[in-house]
């Protein structure tokens, strides 16, 4: 599914890729429709294990752009062949199947509460000026990551990945009290 995408991917494609016959597959899934709810629930786990990794420790802008180097780390290993598996199914099923986007939504959601209780906690710590509104830039944050994962994917280059997510952490960083933002080591 990952390779051909979901819909270009039949029952019979699985089988032979798993060397199983149709009663071993359907012994666990009801359906095609269940074994993608069954992939997108590995995806999901698979991409926000990664992210609890940076984004768990969340207590200042450092660590987002650690996070950042993270991310594009491992854009570079993979030399930006594919995709997000997240995002990638996301554009191959949220037009046509409601129950995966609902799915793919509720995955999203999750990796945005991951980076709205990183911000969250540095606010808390007194890091931004008042009225910052770090939902909002959790948000940009995440859709930045996102449209970088893509175009890193279109042009197998990490450029638009780090132009993405450099200008959104250094938009949070703009934010930042005097105090806080003194203790940035990098801009």
């Amino acid at each position: 599914m990952q390779e051909r995408g979901v819909a270009r991917t039949t029952i019979e494609d699985i089988q032979a890729a798993a060397g199983i016959s149709s009663s071993q597959l359907y012994h666990y899934f009801a359906d095609k429709g269940a074994l993608v709810a069954a992939v997108i629930e590995l995806q999901g786990q698979r991409v926000l294990s990664v992210q609890h990794l940076a984004l768990d420790r969340v207590t200042c802008v450092d660590d987002l752009w650690r996070w950042r180097d993270l991310v594009v780390g491992i854009r570079t290993a993979q030399n930006c062949v594919g995709g997000c598996p997240l995002g990638s199914l996301a554009a191959d099923l949220s037009e046509t199947d409601a129950l995966s986007r609902a799915q793919l939504a509720r995955w999203f959601a999750e990796w945005e509460r991951m980076l709205r209780e990183g911000l969250a906690a540095m606010a808390s710590a007194g890091q931004f000026v008042a009225g910052t509104d770090t939902d909002r830039l959790a948000l940009a944050l995440l859709a930045a990551t996102q449209g970088g994962l893509l175009l890193s994917q279109v042009n197998r280059d990490t450029t638009a990945l780090m132009a993405a997510m450099d200008t959104v952490i250094a938009q949070i960083g703009a934010h930042l009290t005097e105090a806080a933002g003194k203790t940035v080591r990098r801009t």
